[in-house]
Parts: C-alpha cells; structure tokens; sequence
C-alpha cells in the first residue's frame, strides 16, 4: 500500500525552507499542489498544533512532522531533502536532513496507519537513511523505500514470536498515534534482539492497541517500559518495576531502558484504580470522554463567572437598561460573561464528548445537541446527553458508511458525517431528551408550590438541595423560579434559602480544593480558587466542571451541604427581598450574620464530604 500513499508528486528534493516553519509550509504546498489536501491552511494547524505538544524532530537528522485532518483526502507521505539542514528541534540538537510529512484523514483505516507506521519503522535503519541523503532522482527514494518495506515486512514474519515468556515487556503511545509510537516500538523491538533480550511492545496508535500485554505476560516479566506522551492503561502494572519515560525516550535510549527493566531499577508503580474486566471498558471510556468535555468547558465557566461577578459589584441590576442603577460597564461584563461565556458553556462541554468519542466528525452534531439542550432548558445535565449521543452518533454512521466506494472517503468529513450527524442527533434531542426534562421541571415546580409555607424548614432544606442537584440546569432553574414567585407574592423566606443553596456548591468545593489539595489536580486546584469568587456572587455554575467530572461524589455532598444551609436559613428566620444572591445583598437580609452562618455551615459540610469521599488523586 506503501506505494499509493509515496508519489512522486509528494517528493521534493530540494527544499528551500530555513527553519522550521519554512519546511512545514514547503512540505505542505507540496502535498496541496498534488492534490492530496482540501485545504492547506486546516493542515498546516493540524501540523503545528502537533509540534506545540512535542517536536517531530528525532535523531539521525529524521524529522517527521505528521498530522490527522478531514482535510486531507488521501493517505500521504511527503519526503523532503535539504543537504544542508535545516534546525527543526532534534533529540540530539543536529540538524535535520530528511523530512517526512505523513498526512492521515480523520477517519484513517487500520490499514493505512499500519502502512505509514511500517515507514517510519524503516527510517531506523542506518543503511536507508545514508541511502535517503545521497538520492539523485525522485526514482530512488521509491526504490529505496519500497524495497525497504519488503525487506522490513520478511523480517517481521520470520522474527514472530508466540510465546509469553517475556523477560521485558514496553507500551508506546504517542498524542497522534501515526508515527513516534511505532518509531519508539520499533526500536525497542530492535535493541532488545540485539542484546538477547525477549521483548513485547503494545502500542496505542491512532487506529487503538495492537499486541495487547496480557495479565500473565505481566506477572511474569522482570520489568515494564511505558513511553508514551499520553494516557495508557496503567493499574495493571501496580506492583511491577514500571520505568515511566516520554515516547521520544523510547526513540533515544532503548538499550538504556532495557537494561533499567532487567535490573529493576526503576520504582514499583502503586496504583489505587480498579482495573475493570477485558469485557466491560466502557466506564473507563465513559470517564475519559466526560473529561474531555469538562476540561474544555473549564475556561468558559472561569472567565465567565468572574466577568458576571465584577460585573455585580455595580450593582445587582446596573446591567438591565431599564433599571435605575444602569450602568454601562456592568451591562458590558454581563453581556460577555453571561450572555457569551456562559452561552458557550454547554454546548462545548458537549462539542468536545462527542470529538473525544468520534474524533473531529463528532464534535459538530454533539456541539448542537447541546446547544438544543441551553436553548431550552436542558441545562448541563441535557448537555452531557447531547454530548455523547452526537459522538455514538458519528460513530455509528462510520460503521455505516464505511461500506461505501473508497474514492467517497473524500466527502464523508465534510459532508455525510456533519449533515447526518447533525440531523440524526438533532432529532433524537427534540424528540427524545427535551420534553422529558421539560416534564421533569414542571412536576418540581408543582411540588414546590404544593408544600406552601406549612414547613419552612423542609421547604428551605427542598429548594437549597435542589440549587445543587443540576447547578443552573432545570431542577436549579425550578427551585429559583420558585423563590422569585415567593417574592412576588410578599414571601422573603424562599429565596434566601435558595440563594444559601446556590451558594454553598462552589464554596463548599473551592474550600476542598483548599483543604484537601491531594484529592485534587493543579488545573482543579486553581479552579477551585475561582470558585471562592463565583460562591460569593451566587454562581452555582462554577462547580460544574466538578460535578461533571465526579458526579456520584461531587453532587450528593453538595446537595446535602446545600440542604443544610437552606434549612438553617429558614430556621434562622432570614429573609431576601431581592431578586438575587451573593454577598452583593448581604446588606438587605434579614439576620445576616446567622445567613452568613447558614452558608458557612453547608459550605463546610461539602467541604468534608467531598475531602471523604474524593480518592486521592495521582499526578
């Protein structure tokens, strides 16, 4: 296959680039002018953001800048000469000679990426490379690399091993999946044939894991090698010598690693994970998606909530023109903060579920279920749904078309999975996800109303917990709605527990992120500080990312910390004539200081819940 995906049209031999930017531009005309690309410009970002995350340029003067995109139409290697050399970020600080730019659409095949793994395989061997820098036609590095290919495959079969009794065993995974994993396996592969050492390496490319390490490989092996640049399945090397290392690492020094894993020498990896059966790995993907969403909906919940908080130190309606306060800073900051930001919120958190679970195709149709979900009322909670059904979505009208001709793989990125997708998972969400939680908001609302003031203690205890059930989705929407009804009706006591509520999940988790630092990561720690910020002007939102990311223990502690605040509120006697929360109205409530210790009690409580029941996280 090596020869559809190495054209002579994607050879130059006489690259003009300077620097690094140069040659990535060179090599990306070169695959647009042959027709390989259906937009140049979405490739080259596609290429660069790969070299933000680490630099394709190895040793040996080998550089191989590489990249998935729906914007290339066909598998491609571009190769690229400079006899000069050019400074691309080398392991070893030597100039780079010979370039290698591997284009993958979106929607690769096993296949093809096994295809282009094999070359950059082949680029390890001395002979091919001292080849490479002395071609004189386009002619030569097809010849070359094709009989290489032959060469490499004859080797492999003749070299294949069956049994498991491996002395080392490794796992290479690179962010792409195309090139520095099978790079870095490969000569793993190759050192330890020389040194006599039995070896086994899985790699987690782009297309999944292939030579999958099983359990008793693993109980039996002196020593593991993980290099890799991204998340790999690490609990079943808990109690093992595990010697941990960057994916280039495994590039650079595989005898090094080699002999660490034969001696021991590298610490014994605990880990507190359950590892879940072969059959059931779902929850571990389910975990992994739902990650990537809420990292991804973090900024817009951080710069948006402080925009909306400032914007309230103006005054709790200087933002509405029709109120006397008016002021026009406040009406800014809330129009970008609440009106933008946290616009965005949900439909992102959704957009990024789907891509993580689909890749790019499934980013659309997930960003507009959950913007079906924000526009009306579906809150984060919708969100979540939209998210995952647009990218299971994707993933099923893959299976689908993959049955069609191979020259449609052009149109199915940017036409079939975006129209379907969009449409398929647009309907289910009108049809199937809307009106069950409108359903849902309107039963809450009339069991609110149905218990009256006949006990405030448990109306206040309702509503506050309710605050932090959903944290600004229907059921939050609900109990809110129902406190501003109670003021309208000359009742203050409600929305003071509803605001103690409201208040009580971001301080409660920003007081965990504090006090119990080892149960959290750097970005949640940081997080958290903002979330002081956000409790304070009642924006129950900040503590979404929390919640979404650990729902079964997040959202229970806050919903009995939130309880307890709004039962103390009513049993304080507080009352809140305004329309709003936050120590922005501290100044018109009745017994303030008790109101105030109503919000500290419930924020502690979530504070020591969330500190007994969060894990302690491993960075």
């Amino acid at each position: 296959m090596l020869d559809k995906m190495l054209v002579k049209d994607c050879i130059k031999l006489n690259l003009t680039a300077k620097n690094k930017i140069e040659v990535i531009d060179e090599l990306v005309d070169v695959l647009y002018d042959a027709g390989r690309l259906n937009d140049k410009d979405e490739f080259r970002k596609t290429i660069l953001k790969r070299e933000e995350q680490s630099s394709t340029g190895l040793e040996e003067g080998i550089a191989i800048p590489h990249g998935k995109s729906s914007s290339v139409k066909l598998p491609t290697v571009a190769f690229g000469l400079s006899k000069e050399g050019i400074d691309y970020g080398s392991l070893d600080g030597e100039p780079s000679k010979l370039f290698f730019m591997i284009a993958a659409p979106a929607d690769a095949t096993d296949s093809h990426i096994e295809t282009l793994s094999q070359l950059t395989s082949l680029l390890l061997d001395d002979d091919i490379r001292e080849q490479l820098l002395h071609v004189k036609t386009k002619q030569d590095v097809l010849d070359i690399l094709l009989k290489g290919e032959v060469s490499e495959e004859n080797s492999s079969s003749a070299k294949e091993d069956k049994s498991n009794d491996y002395q080392v065993l490794a796992v290479t995974a690179c962010p792409t999946g195309i090139a520095h994993t099978y790079m870095a396996a490969e000569a793993l592969n190759k050192k330890a044939k020389e040194m006599g050492v039995k070896i086994k390496v899985e790699t987690n490319g782009s297309t999944g894991v292939k030579n999958h390490l099983t359990d008793e490989e693993i109980k039996n092996a002196k020593g593991i090698i993980v290099a890799a640049d991204k998340n790999v399945e690490m609990a079943r090397f808990n109690g093992k010598h595990v010697e941990i290392v960057g994916v280039k690492e495994g590039i650079k020094r595989p005898e090094e690693l080699i002999r660490h894993a034969l001696d021991q020498t590298a610490p014994l990896y605990s880990s507190k994970e359950t590892k879940t059966p072969s059959g059931s790995s779902e929850r571990k993907g389910f975990y992994k998606h739902l990650m990537s969403g809420v990292s991804n909906m973090l900024p817009f919940v951080v710069g948006g909530g402080i925009l909306i908080a400032i914007s309230f130190i103006f005054g709790i309606k200087a933002s509405d023109p029709a109120d006397p306060s008016f002021n026009l800073i406040a009406k800014i900051l809330m129009d970008i903060g609440g009106g933008n930001a946290f616009f965005l919120m949900i439909p992102v958190l959704a957009g990024f579920i789907g891509m993580s679970i689909a890749d790019r195709p499934g980013f659309a149709p997930a960003m507009v279920g959950g913007l079906i979900s924000a526009n009306n009322g579906g809150g984060f909670l919708g969100g979540l749904v939209g998210g995952f059904l647009g990218g299971y979505v994707v993933l099923f009208l893959k299976k689908i078309f993959a049955k069609l001709p191979e020259k449609l793989e052009g149109i199915k990125p940017v036409l079939l999975y975006p129209l379907f997708g969009i449409l398929i998972t647009g309907v289910l969400m009108y049809t199937a996800v809307i009106s069950p939680v409108a359903a849902l908001n309107t039963g809450i609302t009339n069991f609110l109303n149905s218990l009256g003031t006949g006990n405030l203690i448990l109306l206040g205890a309702i509503v506050g917990g309710m605050m932090a059930i959903d944290m600004g989705g229907p059921i939050n929407k609900a109990a809110f709605t129902f406190g501003i009804a109670a003021i309208a009706a000359g009742n203050y006591y409600p929305h003071a527990a509803v605001m103690a509520g409201g208040m009580t999940p971001p301080l409660g988790i920003a007081l965990a992120t504090t006090f119990f630092k080892h149960k959290f990561s750097k970005e949640e720690r940081e997080a958290g500080l903002t979330n002081y910020i956000m409790g304070a002007s009642f924006i129950t939102e900040g503590a979404i990312p929390f919640a979404a990311a650990d729902p079964i223990r997040v959202i229970p502690s806050c919903v009995i910390g939130s309880a307890l605040a709004g039962g103390l509120s009513m049993a304080f006697k507080c009352q809140l004539p305004a329309p709003h929360g936050g120590l922005f109205v501290l100044p018109i409530i009745t017994n303030p200081m008790m109101y105030l210790l109503s919000v500290v009690i419930g924020s502690l409580i979530t504070c020591i819940l969330i500190g007994i029941t969060k894990p302690t996280k491993h960075i």
